[in-house]
């Protein structure tokens, strides 16, 4: 079963829709994406709101209570803090992660854009961020969000992921199919 969007109808999903919809409701599409976008960084990089969010000895109300507290703090909007009371209220919290990714690909669906995440062994500039989204534009045929992460792992190079599709350069895989081409 799907949603709008082509959303798997999963929990953090459903979420995601409902939060999509009240946003496109209130023309607030990207002020809720701004504030996803806020608590999406912080969920990465701060460990005490990861376990805010993942905690199951905080009670419905002292969640609820926190949550809006951090919320007014880091200037979410009205809608976004009142679905984190709804997500608290429901013990719900632990989704936030999905439901942002969800609510991401929602939002690139109704701008007509594909998402790509892409994967680099170090942190990517504006203008090279900039540079892959008009090559990858040029390859699918529409504007391209890109999300960039960071794994030093990769060594070097790029992975590239949109939908279904994945393009990696990365060194890794190459020294892995050289060291297998080379076993024979």
């Amino acid at each position: 079963m799907e949603t709008s969007g082509g959303i798997q109808a999963s929990l953090s999903g459903r979420y995601a829709v409902a939060l999509f919809d009240l946003a496109r409701d209130a023309n607030a599409l990207d002020t809720v994406a701004e504030s996803l976008s806020a608590l999406k960084a912080a969920v990465a990089e701060s460990p005490d709101f990861k376990g805010l969010i993942t905690s199951p000895v905080l009670s419905r109300d002292a969640a609820g209570k926190t949550i809006a507290a951090v919320a007014s703090s880091m200037g979410i909007d009205a809608l976004t803090t009142k679905f984190l009371g709804v997500l608290a209220q429901n013990r719900r919290l632990g989704q936030l992660p999905a439901v942002i990714r969800a609510y991401e690909t929602l939002l690139s669906n109704h701008k007509g854009e594909a998402r790509a995440e892409v994967t680099s062994a170090h942190p990517l500039t504006k203008t090279q961020i900039t540079a892959l989204a008009k090559s990858l534009k040029a390859r699918v045929g529409r504007e391209v969000a890109v999300e960039a992460k960071v794994d030093p792992a990769i060594l070097g190079g790029l992975v590239v992921k949109i939908g279904s599709q994945m393009i990696d350069s990365s060194i890794r895989t190459r020294l892995n199919t050289l060291a297998m081409a080379m076993k024979g």
